[in-house]
């Protein structure tokens, strides 16, 4: 991994002609070679490479489905309910990966953030980027559960482009909020996993928002995660779109995004001599 990482930032330093690019596309080059060649390495070192992607969050949808339709009689989310669990999941593991793997965004690489001259902010957006390749490359076995379990698609689906934007605004923010402050507190990682167990419950995941008692339906928007996922399921499920989560995510993302670069800024310098 750490050769294939010094071989991408090697060629990023290499470019032949640099002065033809402007700063937002030399950031992009950078980004995208950096990414690709984490991809390749991690499906490379595997023996069933594409498949973990998709594994995991098919084990657990398989066992919260038989636990609440074969166990236990199902109140919560809507039929068919293995797809109800999986328009959420994927993302989830989007999120979940990109949140725990930004802990150890600085401390992995060390020498390396050190070493380059790329922007830092790289070293955070790079699994942001990968883990939402990861989830893409998902989206065929959603696709594969909704024909074989008849779930009807809706127009809402154009929706789901602005979900994946939302999302990754805010994983980005969030991960440019714990990549640098990890360093400083190295406890924050294991605190960072508790959160991340504790956000999954609280999240319209195995149940819909529409789900919880009244007066928790007004709190529970201000997950931003709920709003995000209800674009997300509106594509088999529309009932399941409520406009004022997604407004409050929305703009919830935003403001992590912008707290994100603001911690990222302030703390740059003194990240790089901690390391």
């Amino acid at each position: 991994m750490r050769d294939v990482t010094r071989a991408a930032t090697t060629a990023i330093a290499g470019d032949a002609h640099p002065l033809r690019r402007t700063p937002f596309t030399r950031y992009r080059h950078s980004l995208w070679l950096l990414t690709t060649r984490d991809l390749k390495v991690r499906y490379s070192t595997s023996a069933l490479g594409y498949l973990w992607s998709v594994l995991d969050p098919l084990v657990m949808s398989g066992i919260y489905w038989f636990v609440f339709t074969q166990v236990f009689e199902r109140t919560a989310g809507a039929a068919p309910y293995i797809v109800f669990l999986l328009s959420a999941l994927l993302p989830w593991m989007w999120f979940n990966g990109a949140v725990s793997d930004s802990t150890r965004a600085f401390l992995k690489d060390a020498k390396l953030v050190r070493s380059t001259m790329i922007p830092r902010t790289i070293w955070v957006n790079r699994i942001v980027l990968s883990k939402g390749i990861e989830f893409v490359l998902a989206l065929p076995v959603l696709a594969l559960f909704a024909i074989v379990f008849g779930a009807q698609l809706h127009w809402q689906v154009v929706f789901f482009p602005l979900a994946v934007l939302l999302q990754t605004v805010l994983t980005a923010g969030i991960c440019l909020i714990v990549a640098p402050l990890v360093v400083f507190f190295r406890d924050l990682e294991r605190a960072v996993k508790l959160v991340l167990r504790f956000l999954f419950y609280a999240t319209p995941i195995i149940y819909a928002s529409t789900d919880l008692p009244e007066g928790m339906q007004f709190w529970a928007a201000f997950n931003p995660l709920s709003g995000i996922f209800s674009l997300y399921r509106a594509a088999f499920f529309p009932e399941q779109l409520i406009w004022f989560e997604v407004g409050v995510g929305a703009a919830m993302s935003l403001l992590f995004l912008v707290v994100g670069l603001w911690v990222f800024r302030s703390t740059e310098r003194q990240v790089l001599k901690e390391i």
